[in-house]
């Protein structure tokens, strides 16, 4: 039984005043496996007025004084590679694959990070101004359970590129990974104050950095509900926000699409993550005349996904992250069979042989429509939904029938045609023919994805606010 009970604050592992203490569970067994001690408003101020007090400083240090020490943060996080490969499995239940990808992606986005910095134009002219860019000050960043430990440090590394000081309050539930990227990033040895971690709940520290004068900004990872909140919170005191929220991503499949060809895309952008992912493409768009044909490739593909223990090598879906989850993804299956849909693959209850763990069995409707709550509402589970469509128009239409706007994939045989779509579709980002990740372009939602976004120059943009500079005899009129 591990128990986590200081959080990081003004460069020292510290007691929290919080009290209360929050139970750790593994998803593959729903046993009891930690617990952490969670902080409360005054913990949170505490990281706040030491995020404040660093940030003259380090907002005054030079690009190469902030690349060195994103290096050393990328040197120590890599090296916790293993421990975190543990501890996502272990609290999170992520299958092999995803969560070595889980493992890695820390480090990597700190990498990223830099490079974005190194090439990032601080100042530049507009006419007869120079227009500086400065960081806004202090940040909260707020992460999600999913993929806590790459949230970290992809929102950490890219506040501290900007030149902004920060707080963090991780999701509770990941408490595990949250200690071991707080133990490495100490040993980068970054001046007090610069970061601090605050676990808690989002109701408490979370609502505590949403409403402080001295946070400036934002960076939110999360559900719709609760980013709609922060922005209402906020609003008060004018703060910037980068939201990242929910996503009904559509796969949109042309009728010139060879099934057996593509359905490994279809299935993995649908189960991306155990299906607990924001882009995961959902609702699988198919011609009509061409349904029967692809329901059968599906169902055959379908046979061969399977979910179960995270440590087996041929598990493809690990556990939902809590019983909380598990029960909302029964529910909905519950709900696409009342609404009429037709259940092709999966359905309620655990799959065969598991009588403990929160494990869902690979689920797909057919002959579905999208006005059904399965097309229209985040399951976050591996349930997917397949809506028939007449022609290309209707296609579109159904794609950009949605509150949300991630992402979305396009698969067919001709690139013209699939980017033509494209192109139309409302959506942050739009795959074609490949679920490829660029982490120098900008990801984000249109909608109610989100405001915002992160990766790349984009990114480091959302911390900082232009100034403009005039000075006499730069008017145009010097002899």
């Amino acid at each position: 039984m591990q128990r986590i009970e200081h959080h990081y604050i003004n460069g020292q592992f510290v007691t929290p005043h919080g009290e209360e203490w929050f139970n750790l569970h593994n998803p593959s067994t729903e046993a009891v496996i930690g617990q952490v001690r969670l902080g409360d408003e005054q913990d949170a101020q505490r990281a706040i007025a030491a995020a404040k007090a660093a940030f003259p400083a380090w907002s005054r240090t030079t690009r190469e004084q902030r690349i060195a020490a994103l290096r050393r943060m990328h040197q120590a996080v890599a090296a916790r590679e293993e421990e975190l490969m543990e501890a996502i499995t272990l609290e999170y239940g992520a299958p092999l694959v995803r969560g070595r990808w889980m493992a890695t992606y820390p480090a990597d986005v700190i990498a990223q990070a830099i490079d974005a910095l190194q090439a990032f134009t601080f100042e530049e002219q507009a006419g007869i101004a120079r227009v500086i860019h400065t960081p806004v000050g202090v940040a909260g960043l707020i992460t999600p359970w999913n993929s806590n430990a790459g949230f970290i440090c992809n929102k950490l590394a890219t506040a501290l590129a900007a030149g902004c000081t920060a707080v963090i309050k991780p999701s509770e539930m990941s408490a595990m990974q949250t200690q071991i990227i707080a133990t490495a990033l100490h040993e980068a040895g970054l001046p007090p104050g610069v970061f601090n971690i605050v676990n808690g709940r989002g109701d408490v520290v979370g609502e505590a950095i949403a409403r402080h004068p001295d946070i400036a900004k934002i960076s939110f990872t999360g559900s719709s509900a609760v980013g709609r909140h922060l922005i209402a919170a906020g609003a008060e005191t004018m703060k910037r926000v980068t939201l990242e929220l929910g996503g009904k991503s559509p796969t949109v499949v042309l009728d010139d699409a060879d099934f057996q060809a593509i359905m490994p895309l279809v299935l993995q952008a649908g189960f991306l993550n155990s299906g607990q992912a924001c882009i995961a493409g959902t609702r699988i768009l198919v011609p009509r005349a061409r349904l029967s044909e692809f329901e059968q490739v599906a169902k055959q593909a379908l046979g061969h996904i399977r979910s179960g223990d995270p440590r087996s090598a041929d598990t493809d879906i690990g556990p939902m992250v809590s019983q909380k989850q598990w029960e909302r993804v029964q529910h909905y299956i519950r709900l696409g069979q009342e609404d009429g849909a037709t259940l092709l693959a999966g359905g309620e209850g655990r799959p065969e042989g598991l009588e403990a763990g929160w494990f869902v069995k690979p689920t797909l409707f057919t002959q579905a429509n999208n006005q059904m709550r399965i097309a229209r509402e985040e399951i976050f589970g591996p349930v997917l939904t397949i809506i028939p469509y007449e022609d290309e128009a209707d296609a579109l239409q159904i794609a950009n029938d949605t509150l949300y706007g991630l992402s979305a994939l396009v698969l067919g045989r001709s690139t013209e045609r699939c980017l033509r779509i494209a192109r139309q579709i409302d959506s942050g980002r739009v795959l074609i023919n490949t679920l490829a990740h660029e982490p120098s372009a900008p990801f984000g939602g249109f909608k109610h994805s989100g405001l915002g976004r992160e990766m790349g120059k984009w990114g480091i943009s959302a911390y900082l606010e232009p100034k403009t500079l005039l000075m006499h005899g730069d008017d145009g009129h010097r002899g």
